[in-house]
């Protein structure tokens, strides 16, 4: 059996691992477009600070994959999916046939629409290669402006703001972090981060870039001006979907799979950023670009392009971020409609700068959000993975002593009784 991996990230690595391990005679090949061996992708923003060197950074050595006779190709990006012949090309001119396929092939950074974003120092912020070229530029840099206020833009400010360069930061909606922080969360972070010299300019977005042949200054909808020798753009990213010939694979954000993580096209699979899994939060298929999830997917595609029957159990949406002395933990839905059948618990002690937030269909944890009150926040992440109904009071799962023995019908009729 020839399996093929496209995507040298954590979930071709993962299944890569896990074919092995089922199949110690299966014949096995990893495909990927960067000229580096696999990495922890979450680490870039560490070397962009000087923390770790690139050498920290791999997941898996040369040796790892000798030991496991795992074919590694690096920096070969798969150009041609041809799915009845079962055989794909890359774009240096390699025709490599498959049994199985995993097309784990992450997410590309959306590029900025703005006149000018042809202009030299205008980077994305997605990959090893990117922190590279902003490292080569540093040295020249005073000034930086951030595009977009998500997880990336955040990492990003952090690493500069710490390397002594001016850095502000442009987020067209309310407040930092709008995907996975709400209202009051996001304040506090943004007073944080103005806290630690960032510079912050929320509900407005970027029109133009000015340069001569390197950006200079960068023009706000408000008519400002922002003063820019770098520019990071963390605008957000899409699956990176490759070219598919013929077939039935359907794409929807990404690639759609089933309950196996395999697309309509029998053993061709995707997993990780690219595809578009079971979510159980939501109760529908939706692309979780994270890391954990992704892991996650790799191992079960892997076990199952090797033979296994292994149904996927579903993702969600979780992030921890630490900015300046605040702690904040979110997960699952943080931000529910007014008008959806939702209840939302809040606990707030302005004293010591807690947060906590609950979210509830019905009985069933939706999602939270915490601010420097985290301890529990694995145990109610679990939950909520697990979708297991609250039968006792809500509020207790504020409550510093709550574990899963509270949920016991024995426990609950002691605490309610």
């Amino acid at each position: 059996m020839k399996h093929v991996i496209a995507g040298t990230g954590i979930a071709g690595t993962m299944a890569a691992e896990a074919i092995r391990k089922l199949d110690p005679d299966a014949s096995i090949t990893l495909i990927g477009d960067e000229p580096f061996l696999p990495y922890c992708r979450p680490m870039i923003s560490m070397l962009l600070e000087g923390s770790i060197l690139p050498g920290r950074m791999a997941i898996r050595e040369v040796d790892d994959f000798r030991s496991l006779d795992i074919e590694l190709l690096s920096g070969e990006r798969v150009s041609l999916i041809h799915t009845r012949e079962k055989s794909l090309e890359t774009i240096t001119g390699k025709t490599i046939p498959f049994d199985r396929l995993l097309i784990a092939t992450g997410a590309n950074p959306v590029d900025i629409k703005a006149d000018g974003s042809h202009l030299a120092n205008i980077l994305s912020m997605r990959n090893r290669g990117h922190v590279e070229a902003m490292l080569e530029a540093l040295p020249e840099v005073h000034n930086t402006l951030i595009i977009g206020g998500g997880l990336v833009g955040l990492k990003a400010a952090h690493a500069l703001i710490g390397r002594g360069v001016k850095v502000t930061m442009v987020e067209k909606l309310a407040h930092p972090l709008p995907m996975v922080a709400d209202r009051k969360s996001g304040s506090a972070i943004a007073q944080r981060l103005e806290a630690m010299g960032i510079a912050l300019k929320m509900g407005a977005t970027v029109t133009a870039f000015e340069g001569n042949g390197r950006v200079r200054e960068a023009l706000l909808d408000d008519g400002s001006r922002a003063p820019c020798d770098l520019v990071v753009v963390a605008v957000g990213s899409r699956p990176a979907v490759p070219s598919i010939e013929e077939g039935r694979i359907r794409v929807g954000q990404g690639i759609l799979v089933d309950d196996f993580l395999e697309t309509d096209e029998k053993g061709i699979y995707a997993a990780g950023d690219v595809a578009e899994a079971f979510d159980v939060v939501f109760g529908l298929k939706k692309v979780n670009g994270i890391w954990p999830v992704a892991a996650e997917q790799g191992v079960v595609a892997g076990m199952n392009m090797a033979g296994g029957n292994v149904p996927y159990q579903g993702g969600m949406g979780r992030n921890v971020v630490r900015v300046g002395d605040l702690d904040m933990l979110s997960g699952g839905l943080v931000n529910p409609p007014p008008d959806g059948p939702y209840e939302v618990l809040e606990d707030e002690d302005r004293r010591r700068k807690t947060y906590r937030k609950l979210v509830f269909e019905g009985d069933v944890l939706k999602g939270l959000v915490m601010l420097n009150r985290v301890e529990k926040g694995g145990i109610l992440l679990a939950l909520m993975k697990r979708q297991m109904p609250i039968t006792l009071s809500k509020e207790m799962l504020f409550d510093p002593r709550f574990d899963f023995s509270m949920l016991l019908p024995g426990m609950q009729r002691a605490l309610t009784g």
